[in-house]
This record gives C-alpha cells, structure tokens and sequence, in this order.
C-alpha cells in the first residue's frame, strides 16, 4: 500500500513539473515574442529582409539605411547577448553587397575566420534568432553548413577559406555549373600558412574563384610582418585599369583570347600595370587578378565592383579596406577591446562587468605574470603567441620585455617550429597557443620539436569545453592528441598554484618538450602568488583517502571532483580522490596503489574520453592484471555545441551534481 501511495505522489510530482515547465516555456516564449516585435518596430527595412531575394527586393538607395539599422541591431543584441562586435560592425556593407548581387546559396560565400560572419546570419534566415547567438540550441557564433544551407563552410579557426572555396570552384568547373564562388578573408587570416598554400595552388589551376581581401589593418592584435606592412602600400590606378579592361575586352571579342596564350597576356597586363603604378604585389606575382584597394564601406560602389566582375574569367582578388567597430565609436577606437566584450551599455559604450564572489584571477593571466617572473629568474626565456598576445595574457610580459616576446601573426605551425629554432640554440621558449588552435601545429610538435626533444614549453590555454564560442573552440582533445608523442611531457594544474609550478617545472634543465593545458575564465584561489616549487614530472598525489571507491581526476575539472566527494560524505560514502597532474609519463606507482586497493574507479577528465586519462588508466590495469571496475567520465566522442561552461559540463555530466550522482548509484 505505501509503495503504491508513493508511485501516485511521485507521479502527480512528475505531472506538476511538466506541466509547469511547459505553462513557463509558453509565458517565456509569448514575453520573447512580445519582446522581439517590439525591438523590430524599430528596423524598418531589416524586418522585411528574411532571405538574400528579400534583399534583392529593395531599391539600392535604400541599402545604406539597411546598413545603418543592421548596425544597430547588431549593438542592440550584443549588449545583451554577448559576442564578437567589433568585426561584425566591419563587415557590414561588404555582407550586404555580396547578398545583393549574388544568389546565395546557389553561389557560395565561403566565410573566413567565421566571427565576422553575424550580418550574413541575420540575412539569411536567422534575424528572428540572432537573440539565442552563442546560447546552448541557439546560433552558432560560426559558420556552420549543419545550420544553414547558405553557410558554406565551417569557419571556427582562420585561413581555410581559399583552399575550401577552390575545391568548390573547381567542382563547379568539373559539374558544367555556373555557380560563383567568392572567399571571404581577412581579420588577420591572410597570415596563415594555409591561406598561402591556398593562394599558391589557385594560380595554377583554371578557375574563376573571386578572393574578397577584407583589410581592417587589424586581426584580434595588430597584424604582423611584412604582407600587412605591403597591403596598406597596395593601389591600382584608375588609368590602369580602364586600359586593361578595354585591351582584354578587344583581344576576347576578336578570339586572341586562347587557353595558351592567357598566361602570356595575364604577365603582360601585370607588368603593365607595374608600370604604370611602379607597384607590384604578391597576388600579380601568383597571376592572381588583384583590385583595388576599395572603400568596404560604400554599399554603391561595391555592388557596382561586384557586378562588374563576377562574371570575369580567372582568378581575381578584390582588396576592401574596412574599419573594425564601424559605426560605433567605442569599438573604432579601440577594436581588440570590443572585439568580444560581454554585456555593455549600447548608448555609453560602457562595459559592464558581472559581479562575482570569486576574486580569484583569470588562469591566463596567472600565466601572464608568471612568465614575468620567471624572466627575472632566466634569462633565456622568450614567449612566443600567435596573435593572441592579449588573449593570453602575453601582454605583461611584453610590457617587461619587448625584445624577448614574438608575435607571429595567425601562424600556429610556423610559431611551434620558430620555437624550435630558438630551442636548438639554448633559449627557453614558451609557446602560448589556444587547446584548439594547437591542432593547426601538430605536425610542427611531432617531426620539429618532439622528434629531437627540444625543450620548450608549449602552453594551450582555452584547454577543455570553452563555452559559447562552441565546436570549433573547445580544447577537449589534446591530452589524446599529445599523449600519444613521445618525448613529450603532458601536464594539466588542478589550481592557479599548480600552473606556476609547473611553469616553473618546465625551466628546468632537460625537460624536453613541456606542454601545460589549462582552461578559459577563473580559478578557486585568492592567494596563488606562493613562491615557486618543482612538480616532480610523472609524480601524482593523493589527495584524499577512501574505501572501496577511488576517483581518479587531472586538471581543474578535480576541483569539481572535490566538491562532490565533500557532499557525498555526508552519505557516509567515503570516496578517495587522487590528483594525476601529469598524464605523461603517468605516476605508475599510484596506479598500482588505486589498482591493489580499489574495488571501483571513477576517471574524471575535461577531455574526449578517447584517449586521454580514463584509456590510459584502462590500459594500465589491463596490463597489469588488476580488475577493478571503471567508469569513465569526460567529453563523449562527439562534438560538443556552444553554451555555457556549466550547462555543458552538464551535458557531458562532469558537473558536481553528476559526479553526486554517479558516485550515489556506483
């Protein structure tokens, strides 16, 4: 009779709450709606706009006016809505002016460094969504094919849109179609390696792919190095080009024109122009057509250049210069500020910062000032970034030391193998590059450093589920992809303490190739600034004993750990904890200990499941004949999407509530 009388109480219980969550979402909904047909009495051209042909629609002295309230929108619902603003302000104009003159999706616009990408979002079907960007089921922050068929490409890192809109090019060619195809760069991008592997195989194959240079003078730092330097310097004269396009029309219609002979006519009309503006770029080099520079923000004269040469045969590269935080004078003046800067006030330009308990500092930032200290303590370290140099915190170190720190542009690869270099000739190089953005160096860490074991210091912030910036930034699968290298050291800090420690670790002699991952956002620690000690490479730590139940963690997703073993106490469940620190070389005298003493063990990683902690803890009490029973808990193997970091470690249950959990029902 009880067990009957609780199944119907737990079944009203269960009743009430659906019937709530639904009666809430419906009310929420109705707010939103209200909510939105409120902000969008205010745009009255952009309300109309929910396609390309929509826009198409309009007269072209109504653009600017589009312009201008897609401005706005765009700083309305970022206020609120966190993401990236400066860049988006950019691109503006030159959105608006691709979708009006050509016909997406049938013709693909295949979007670089994909962040600047929010205006083509919002006229492709997604305005009524732009509220839920970044939001877990929300927009993507990014390009993303599997959200939109007018998304071409996925575009989460930098460089690739060359190479992806040539393959398309070339299909198109193969397939008889008349498609367009138009790559969109900039934003730093045309520093990657990539983009020129890219640019070096366009001028060797037929095609007609239109290359848009989008030149803010700025990617999320200033770019560096020459080809930035040279395209403030670029210009073609009018006079050039009416001469070359009067001489290529009258050769075409009298069949001059042949396959064979274009190459000739195409270094003819190069050197010709190097004559008449004593200029010569990279591009011409390539026998890549190049115009301009343009103004990216005159709508008119942008759709007059787009109609003038999407139909041009060959390749072509149309140099736009943009503003970063166009329209906004707070983002003008300062874009790597406003490149991403959560909520803000839209009419004070005023940031708002959220008030938290925790005052404990950013982790990159307690590498920024680490690696300060440890300049005082050796001479030879120089730090190494690909233009992240604020977004890591590398700033601090610059401002002690200018000449010791490199920032080399969007160039993962060539940053591990220019550390290298200077590791062959006893400087300490620490080499800070995003868990993600690593992946582009994997090459460079395998063949130049681990393979005559090198000694420096990688470090890849950003390490694990990042967040609202979503699957093309989180950082969950290095400890797979670095543990299989040899010559590698593989170590990720519980706390803000431990990343010192092990910087400090990693300077010392014969250390090889030292890599430290460690996560975006906040620590647990208040007091971290503690003198320095060695971690003992392969060495782990106990930090809580146990019966029957051991819980095995590396990183900082341990604190999560601790937390949940404290609240299951309560229970009597009394649960060990063991801190790995190091993945490679593992502490295999620990093991041994969890493995002789242990009947159930619980791997808690903030990485892929494949590969990582829990496999190689698998693998050891396999071969060593132990049988405990393990349970693994880490990122499935999948892509994971965007949200918050809590609501993810949710998703993935890795969050306190689901260790409880797991640990209860064990």
């Amino acid at each position: 009779m009880n067990t009957f009388y609780t199944t119907c109480v737990n079944f009203l219980k269960n009743q009430f709450v659906i019937n709530f969550a639904i009666i809430s979402e419906k009310i929420c909904n109705k707010i939103g709606i209200f909510k939105y047909k409120k902000i969008m009495d205010n745009y009255h051209l952009l309300s109309r706009i929910n396609s390309p042909q929509d826009l198409q629609k309009l007269e072209k002295e109504q653009l600017e006016q589009v312009c201008k309230e897609l401005r706005n929108y765009i700083i309305e619902i970022l206020a609120e809505t966190p993401g990236h603003l400066s860049s988006n302000l950019g691109t503006v104009e030159l959105t608006v002016a691709l979708h009006y003159v050509f016909n997406a999706p049938y013709d693909r616009i295949v979007w670089d460094v994909g962040h600047q990408a929010y205006v083509h979002k919002i006229l492709t079907g997604r305005r009524k969504l732009f509220c839920t960007l970044r939001k877990l089921n929300g927009i993507s922050g990014f390009p993303n094919p599997e959200e939109s068929e007018y998304d071409s490409f996925i575009a989460g890192h930098a460089s690739n849109s060359i190479s992806a809109a040539l393959g398309m090019a070339i299909a198109s060619k193969l397939k008889k179609e008349n498609r367009k195809i138009i790559a969109v760069i900039g934003d730093g991008s045309m520093t990657g390696g990539l983009a020129f592997e890219g640019l070096n195989n366009v001028s060797s194959n037929p095609n007609n792919l239109l290359i848009i240079l989008n030149d803010n003078n700025m990617a999320i730092d200033r770019p560096v190095g020459g080809l930035s330097q040279s395209l403030v310097k670029i210009t073609t004269s009018h006079t050039y080009n009416t001469i070359r396009y009067k001489l290529y029309t009258f050769l075409n219609n009298f069949g001059f024109i042949k396959n064979k002979r274009k190459e000739f006519i195409l270094r003819f009309n190069n050197s010709l122009k190097a004559l008449l503006t004593k200029q010569h770029n990279i591009f011409e080099g390539l026998n890549i057509r190049y115009l301009g520079p343009i103004d990216g923000h005159n709508i008119k004269e942008l759709i007059k250049i787009l109609n003038d040469i999407k139909n041009m045969t060959g390749p072509k590269l149309l140099h736009v210069r943009t503003v970063k935080g166009k329209g906004f004078k707070p983002a003008e003046n300062k874009p790597n500020t406003w490149h991403a800067p959560g909520k803000f006030n839209p009419k004070t330009g005023k940031l708002i910062k959220i008030w938290t308990k925790n005052n404990a500092p950013l982790y990159q930032d307690v590498f920024g000032y680490t690696l300060v200290e440890l300049s005082k303590i050796n001479d030879n370290i120089v730090g190494i970034t690909p233009a992240m140099i604020t977004g890591c915190s590398m700033n601090f170190f610059k401002k002690k030391n200018p000449d010791k720190t490199f920032d080399v542009g969007i160039a993962e690869g060539h940053a591990v193998t220019f550390a290298c270099g200077l590791a062959k000739e006893g400087i300490i190089p620490f080499c800070n590059i995003y868990s993600s953005f690593m992946q582009r160096a994997y090459d460079n860490i395998i063949h130049d450093a681990a393979l005559q074991n090198l000694n420096i210091v990688l470090c890849l912030d950003r390490a694990g589920l990042v967040g609202e910036d979503g699957v093309t930034h989180h950082g969950t699968l290095d400890l797979a992809y670095l543990n299989c290298i040899p010559n590698i050291t593989v170590a990720a800090p519980m706390n803000e303490i431990d990343l010192r420690n092990l910087m400090f670790t990693a300077i010392q002699p014969n250390k090889g190739v030292f890599a430290i991952r460690y996560p975006k956002g906040k620590g647990k620690l208040k007091n971290w600034n503690c003198s320095f000690k060695i971690l003992p490479v392969g060495k782990g730590r106990k930090l809580k004993e146990g019966k029957k139940i051991a819980v095995i963690s590396i990183g900082t997703i341990g604190n999560s750990v601790k937390e949940a073993i404290h609240l299951v106490e309560k229970l009597n469940l009394n649960v060990a904890h063991y801190d790995m620190i190091y993945l490679k070389p593992i502490d295999e005298e620990l093991l041994h200990e969890i493995g002789g003493n242990y009947q159930y063990i619980i791997v808690i990683e903030d990485g892929t499941v494949k590969g990582g902690l829990g496999t190689a803890v698998v693998e050891f009490m396999f071969h060593n004949r132990y049988t405990p029973k393990i349970k693994q808990i880490g990122v499935p193997d999948k892509f994971i999407p965007h949200g918050t970091i809590n609501e993810l470690h949710e998703l993935c249950g890795m969050d306190v509530k689901s260790i409880v959990k797991c640990l209860i029902e064990i």
